[in-house]
């Protein structure tokens, strides 16, 4: 289990085993650097699989009793849907107080700390809240990927109110299961979601409902080529899921969408009139941004 590393924390308690929960707790118990990884998710089915496949060390369905055994400096990971995450902080509220540290994969930061400030008074040092942008349309204890966060990023939004020491202990974390670790303000994590995530997701989603209700949806999905299934391959993603984000980055989401209505709107005008000019402007300036955005992603590759 590669006992050569270096231990970074003595327990780690993955809350929610699906596919970002349960992908975490494999990779971390393949990087050897926690003594014990824990699980705790409601279905005693899941629990059981994921020990039997050897994607944690031992787990209890009662958080509550499994946290109570946690000590200082041990980490808890909450991986479970968006608007769920509170409820599970309420529960780890004990834990948190005595030292443990509290981190989370939630999609969306700023409605999460203004709920933990709800809760506990202020937002708590050992609390370090963070995204991991990694996944696929895959979900469940069977789409664990103990891969999956290698060389994707995983985007940390500390506070004044973080405990330096519980920062560095969860991005050391996050950095032995291969992710590359970067730190952004709350509220600059949620524009830039809703702009790059969360509006892509809205978008194929209402495509996809769209041109299944037309009568020939049927030639529609057959004959679709290449540049339709993958735009519209994240449509496949959980709906649940995706509920939730959507409700908890409501504002920083209507933004984007009204910035993309305006785009749009002076498209179809450009499609009415016949306008060449003003389509082909359009279309080259976003094949050089594009262009530039593969660039940037090439020399990161690059840099690994």
């Amino acid at each position: 289990m590669g006992s050569e590393n270096k231990i970074i924390a003595k327990q780690v308690l993955v809350v929610g085993l699906g596919l970002i929960g349960g992908s975490f707790a494999k990779a971390l118990k393949i990087s050897g650097v926690c003594q014990t990884v824990l699980g705790s998710t409601r279905s005693a089915e899941t629990l059981e699989k994921a020990i039997a496949n050897g994607v944690i060390d031992a787990g209890d369905n009662d958080l509550a009793a499994i946290a109570a055994k946690l000590e200082e400096g041990d980490v808890v990971l909450i991986a479970t849907p968006t608007l769920s995450v509170p409820d599970k902080l309420a529960v780890l509220k004990d834990a948190l107080m005595r030292g443990v540290i509290v981190t989370d994969a939630a999609s969306v930061k700023g409605d999460l700390a203004h709920k933990a400030q709800e809760l506990f008074g202020r937002l708590p040092p050992h609390l370090v809240l963070g995204h991991p942008i990694a996944g696929s349309e895959q979900s469940g204890i069977d789409a664990v990927n103990e891969d999956l966060y290698k060389h994707h990023c995983v985007i940390l939004t500390p506070t004044q109110e973080t405990n330096p020491a519980a920062l560095t202990k969860v991005q050391q974390l996050w950095e032995s299961v291969g992710a590359l670790v970067s730190q952004m303000g709350i509220d600059d994590h949620d524009r830039v979601l809703a702009a790059t995530s969360h509006l892509p997701h809205v978008l194929a989603y209402a495509l996809v409902d769209a041109l299944a209700k037309r009568s020939e949806q049927k030639d529609i999905f057959k004959y679709a080529a290449g540049g339709f299934r993958d735009f519209t391959r994240i449509a496949g993603s959980d709906p649940q899921m995706w509920h939730d984000i959507v409700i908890a980055n409501r504002d920083a989401l209507l933004a984007a969408l009204d910035t993309f209505d305006k785009s749009l709107a002076e498209l179809r005008t450009a499609i009415d009139s016949e306008n060449s000019q003003r389509l082909l402007e359009i279309f080259s300036d976003a094949k050089t941004a594009r262009d530039k955005f593969a660039e940037q992603l090439a020399n990161r590759q690059t840099e690994k």
